[in-house]
C-alpha cells in the first residue's frame, strides 16, 4: 500500500485532520489543538530536564537509571496535572518500554508518519484525529535531533549500557536509530 492509499485509508477510517490552514476556524478543534500543545509540552518538558540533568551528572547510565525508575511515574504525574478528560504519553513502534507500545490505531498513524518520512515528505508538527464524538487525539511527532539521544537509540557502542539496557527490557526495539529519524510521537487524548 503507497503513502497516498495509507494516508486516504487512515483519514476515512478514522477522521484523521491534518492542522493547517482552515478557512473557517472550528473553535473545537481550536481547543483540542491548543490542548494538545500544552500538554504535550509539559510532558516533553518535563521529561526532557530530568533527562538532561541525569545526564549531565551521570551519563547515560543515569539517564537509563531515569527512564527505567521514573520517566513513567513522572509521566502519570503530569497527567494528574492536566485538566479533567486529558491523558498524556509517548508512543514507538519501536518502543523500549512496554507502557509506550502503541494502540492498532496510534500504530496505524504511526506508520503512516513513518511512510512519510521515508520518502522525505516533510512531517507536520501535529494531527488531530477524531475517535468519537467525544474524544481526541492530539499527536506530535517526536524526531531525534539531539546526538546525545544516540547513545541509547542509536548503535549503541558502550558494551556495559548495552547490557543493562538489555537486562532491564529484555524486549527492547528503541535501538539503530539515526539523527532526524522519527522516534515515535506523544499521543494527548482529549475527552470532551
Amino acid at each position: 500500500m503507497n503513502i497516498l492509499q495509507k494516508l486516504t485509508y487512515l483519514s476515512l477510517s478514522t477522521s484523521l485532520l491534518l492542522a493547517g490552514p482552515m478557512g473557517k476556524k472550528d473553535p473545537e478543534l481550536e481547543s483540542v489543538i491548543q490542548t494538545g500543545k500544552q500538554s504535550s509540552k509539559i510532558l516533553l518538558k518535563t521529561l526532557g530536564k530530568n533527562m538532561k540533568q541525569h545526564m549531565k551528572s551521570g551519563g547515560p547510565m543515569q539517564a537509563l537509571d531515569f527512564c527505567s525508575n521514573e520517566a513513567y511515574s513522572i509521566t502519570q504525574d503530569v497527567n494528574e496535572k492536566l485538566a479533567k478528560g486529558v491523558e498524556v504519553k509517548r508512543i514507538s513502534s519501536k518502543y523500549r518500554n512496554p507502557a509506550n507500545r502503541p494502540t492498532t490505531s496510534e500504530l496505524d498513524v504511526l506508520s503512516s508518519l513513518e511512510d512519510m518520512k521515508a520518502q522525505n515528505i516533510v512531517l507536520p508538527k501535529f494531527l488531530v484525529q477524531r475517535v468519537d464524538s467525544q474524544t481526541y487525539k492530539f499527536y506530535k511527532p517526536l524526531v531525534i535531533k539531539k546526538q546525545v539521544c544516540l547513545k541509547c537509540h542509536g548503535n549503541i557502542e558502550n558494551a556495559d549500557l548495552k547490557k543493562e539496557i538489555a537486562s532491564r527490557y529484555p524486549t527492547d526495539k528503541a535501538t539503530e536509530y539515526k539523527m532526524n529519524d522519527l522516534r515515535g510521537a506523544v499521543v494527548v487524548t482529549i475527552k470532551k
